[in-house]
């Protein structure tokens, strides 16, 4: 249960810092708005029919009381590490062990699952070119590996390794870009809507429960999966060693994100189950072109596609960044090899970053989406329900402690932070529970014969 301290966490070589607010707006939309929105719909629709709108709602107040919570601390311990380092430095090393093993997994997955996404987008206008159908999907949908999913990783993992500020901007255009296709397809979708399509409006019910054909359904069951759509804002925490000025930008960029991506969901989502009935683009990997083309607008459903292939990336962009930094700190605290935490010349941690590229890619090659998205979301519910506890403990061990950003009835919302967490958790697939226990007793025997030992405080 030993804690490291604020000062320890300054005291290791620091990357160059050149990130301002619009930077992390930038990046927490671009994590946002993304596969969750542009793929994950249709799953979502699959689970819950036209109540998926519920779903969307109920995933999107949870994450907003774990943004708040976000908010407080990534302005209180300006950490690289996000949660992890939160929750050592709060709650003991062994539990920030578990954190930092399921942001593995949180991260990990949700690079592989947005590279399958935009697999998803990019074979449709491929395999029209002539290019092999076996070459664009894992062996469990009947082909060989996902090669364009596995491109996408190396062109982002390059793209990272030239510069945080480099990197920065591409995304800000890529992000535009992307609130462009949005905003194009609401424009196009929102004239044929008919409340016809939203009946029945809850066709699997509110709780979860299984269908004839094995998946679990419900309006519950949709929300734990396409909480996925909503989290991002975490990759901001991330980059708190590299922003001008932290304890304030942080707050502004995880909040506004929030907010900005709140808005975009309601109105994309309503305009997509409004315009077609959700049984005809149900689990499509491109839900959104899917809806236009049936509208009989091909032209446009081709621009969608391309404009998702364009803009997706910012997507695994953001969490291949989170991804990298959270090893990074691991690394600095003797948890993975210390080699690894050398910045280059241009002041960005380029070994660690390759070696998360590799990681991803594999996983992307050969794993379909739905079983991604779903087992993320478990590593990023456990990440969430440990912030939120922090936030708990902190108002309780340090009330006079300054706050640059002070969350709103913080008890309040670090207590519905760690519930609906809890919730969303029990309604993921049993699947997926079994498979996230697995992992953490898998890292739990890891740190008690390995981690501790190698830990920087071991004997401090």
């Amino acid at each position: 249960m030993r804690r490291k301290s604020i000062a320890s966490e300054r005291q290791d070589e620091r990357m160059v810092a050149t990130l301002s607010w619009p930077h992390l707006i930038a990046l927490g939309v671009g994590a946002i708005v993304g596969t969750g929105i542009l793929t994950l719909i249709g799953v979502g629709a699959d689970r819950a029919g036209p109540a998926v709108l519920i779903s969307f709602a109920i995933a999107g107040a949870i994450c907003a009381c774990a943004a708040l919570a976000y908010a407080e601390l990534a302005t209180m311990l300006p950490a690289a590490g996000s949660a992890y380092s939160y929750s050592y430095m709060v709650l003991g090393e062994a539990i920030a062990w578990v954190v930092g093993w399921s942001l593995i997994l949180e991260y990990s997955l949700v690079v592989s699952a947005v590279a399958v996404g935009w697999s998803g987008y990019a074979s449709t206008l491929l395999v029209g070119m002539g290019f092999p159908v076996a070459l664009t999907q894992g062996p469990e949908l009947g082909g060989i590996v996902n090669l364009p999913a596995v491109f996408i990783i190396a062109v982002v993992a390059g793209l990272l390794m030239l510069g945080t500020r480099e990197s920065a901007r591409v995304n800000s255009v890529l992000v535009l870009l992307k609130m462009i296709t949005l905003a194009g397809f609401v424009a196009v979708a929102l004239p044929y809507f008919d409340s016809a399509n939203l009946e029945p409006f809850m066709p699997f019910g509110f709780g979860k429960s299984m269908g004839p054909d094995g998946v679990e359904r419900g309006v519950m069951a949709a929300a734990a999966i396409i909480f996925f759509a909503f989290y991002g804002f975490d990759a901001i925490s991330t980059a708190a060693e590299e922003v001008k000025r932290p304890e304030r930008d942080l707050a502004i960029g995880i909040v506004g994100s929030m907010l900005i991506c709140t808005f975009v969901y309601v109105l994309v989502a309503a305009a997509a189950v409004g315009a077609l009935p959700f049984t005809r683009f149900a689990d499509s990997p491109e839900p959104l072109a899917l809806i236009l083309r049936e509208l009989g607008q091909p032209g446009v459903a081709r621009i969608i596609a391309i404009a998702a292939v364009i803009a997706l990336p910012t997507v695994i962009l953001a969490f291949l960044y989170g991804q990298s930094r959270i090893f990074l700190v691991m690394a600095r605290d003797g948890f993975l090899p210390s080699g690894l935490a050398r910045l280059s010349g241009r002041g960005t941690p380029v070994r660690i970053t390759v070696v998360t590229a590799v990681l991803v890619a594999i996983l992307a090659g050969v794993l379909p989406i739905g079983e991604i998205a779903a087992l993320a979301n478990a590593g990023t519910l456990i990440a969430f329900i440990a912030v939120g506890t922090c936030l708990v403990v902190m108002r309780y061990r340090a009330p006079e402690m300054h706050r640059p950003f002070r969350a709103p009835l913080g008890l309040w919302v670090g207590a519905a932070t760690v519930a609906g967490c809890l919730y969303l958790f029990m309604s993921l697939p049993a699947k997926t529970q079994l498979w996230c226990l697995f992992w953490n007793t898998a890292g739990i025997v890891l740190y008690a014969a390995y981690g501790h030992r190698r830990s920087r405080l071991q004997g401090a």
